[in-house]
């Protein structure tokens, strides 16, 4: 297990003091707290971190309350539609609440960003999953194997999945190409499904936080990941997905060609060399093309 070098926790401390200074709505939950310390870097490949108490006990029960009765059947995306579809892959049950729906929620959604370092614009609405016995969610990955998931905020970069309530038995998120497979020890408290890969028991409160893309942009196939089924309990979570762009505003209409910069910034990257130095995100490839190709000159290729 890594630690954070001195000058990580030195940043990371400065931001947690000025989080503190952020006002609060209410008694019961903070506002954008953010404690480094509580954080646990669990794996590099894939990348996933885990936050002890990122969340209230006032807080996870807030948010169950929320769902409780507006549950439905969970779905999938189709890889060939875009569309959410049944599938015996997921049988849980969820429902997404509304961005900013009330002050607590507005606080979390602003504490994701602060940890994540991503604006909350390129998050989409926290989804609240409630598993009874029996109920998983197959490994699965996060980011998209299609064009028509990606039109809105392109891939799935990172994850943050907050556990609201502790289960006796089994429900762990299990990453079964994590690196840290073999090595994490696990005795009988563990589900049999959980020793399939490297695991992370739920915790009420508890955060984790894993990237679907490398550093360059590309996906990350260790990030495969899944839920295990409830053995003795019910589990309940919230999981907020985070694009690479902003979830709340279209991108201007593709030309034909395809061929569009989709940051504004794009023309000045190109000109400091980026689409040499870093080729994966301006350029990339045919089968997952870049995001500012018309600036580094590629459109015909």
């Amino acid at each position: 297990m890594a630690s954070f070098s001195d000058s990580s926790l030195l940043f990371l401390s400065i931001l947690f003091l000025i989080s503190l200074a952020l006002p609060r709505s209410d008694a019961k939950f903070t506002r954008a707290v953010f404690n480094p310390t509580r954080v646990t870097q669990l794996s590099w490949n894939p990348r996933a971190f885990l936050y002890k108490g990122f969340l209230s006990d006032d807080e996870c029960d807030h948010l169950i309350t929320l769902a409780r009765d507006k549950l439905e059947k969970s779905m999938v995306a189709d890889n060939e539609s875009g569309k959410s579809v049944a599938s015996e892959v997921r049988t849980s049950s969820g429902m997404f609440l509304e961005k900013h729906q009330d002050d607590v929620v507005a606080a979390i959604e602003q504490r994701i960003s602060t940890w994540t370092f991503i604006p909350e614009e390129n998050g989409e609405s926290i989804q609240i999953l409630h598993y009874k016995n029996g109920e998983k969610y197959e490994p699965h990955f996060d980011y998209f194997h299609d064009k028509n998931n990606q039109a809105l905020g392109g891939h799935r970069i990172a994850t943050v999945l907050m556990y609201l309530s502790n289960i006796e038995k089994g429900g762990e998120t299990i990453f079964p190409n994590s690196e840290g497979k073999l090595s994490q020890p696990k005795d009988d408290t563990w589900s049999d499904c959980a020793k399939n890969g490297y695991a992370v028991k739920p915790r009420k409160g508890d955060a984790l936080l894993f990237f679907s893309l490398h550093p360059d942009a590309t996906t990350d196939e260790n990030s495969l990941h899944g839920s295990c089924p409830a053995i003795k309990g019910e589990k309940w979570s919230a999981t907020k997905w985070i694009h690479v762009r902003s979830f709340d505003r279209v991108m201007p209409q593709q030309s034909a060609d395809g061929c569009e910069d989709q940051n504004v910034q794009c023309a000045q990257w190109a000109t400091v060399g980026e689409c040499a130095k870093n080729p994966n995100y301006m350029v990339g490839n045919k089968k997952s093309p870049g995001f500012c190709r018309k600036s580094c000159g590629v459109c015909s290729q």
